[in-house]
């Protein structure tokens, strides 16, 4: 495929918009928070990002305990909640002490809100991949290390994050 071939980039497209989706939800709690310090009704925001993103400001030591991926939950006790077109920002304790996140909208890799079952996973926005992120996405499940015969096994080694299933916060 040429690059007149993706003039068109519809994978792109849909990531921005379900990106919006995430703005708006956080747009939405702005409005209606509860000011006893949380979310009206049941509704809960599992929020991961990539802590190396560009224009991601977060503590040091948040950024060394968490190296790659971090999850954060807006539930009960947050405050200076804001979102514009790029990015969100919010204010959360870790033990005791209030610290300010900012995190561009690019940066989020899962959203969800269990109270509801709805949950989105997106795929990075840079332009610059690596090569090997290109080789990781076209590989099958499971095909993790292209160097290793029949593809990958089961090496942990160099991941970051943990895949939790959403079924965990699911009403039974």
């Amino acid at each position: 495929m040429t690059d007149e071939d993706n003039i068109l980039r519809y994978d792109r497209m849909v990531e921005n918009a379900l990106r919006n989706v995430v703005r708006t939800a956080v747009e939405e709690v702005m409005e209606h928070y509860d000011s006893s310090g949380g979310m009206l009704g049941e509704h809960h925001f599992y929020i991961t990002f990539l802590t190396d993103y560009p224009g991601v400001k977060i503590p040091d030591y948040l950024r060394d305990r968490y190296p790659g991926e971090m999850t954060i939950v807006l539930q009960y006790q947050f405050s200076d909640l804001a979102v514009d077109d790029e990015k969100m920002q919010v204010r959360l304790s870790f033990n005791d002490v209030p610290e300010l996140l900012v995190v561009p909208l690019a940066a989020i890799s899962i959203f969800a809100d269990p109270s509801v079952n709805f949950a989105l996973q997106f795929q990075p926005l840079n332009d610059a991949m690596t090569e090997e992120d290109l080789i990781l996405q076209e590989m099958p499940d499971g095909d993790d290390d292209p160097d290793k015969p029949n593809g990958g096994g089961d090496d942990s080694k160099g991941k970051t994050g943990e895949v939790i299933s959403l079924d965990n916060f699911r009403k039974k």
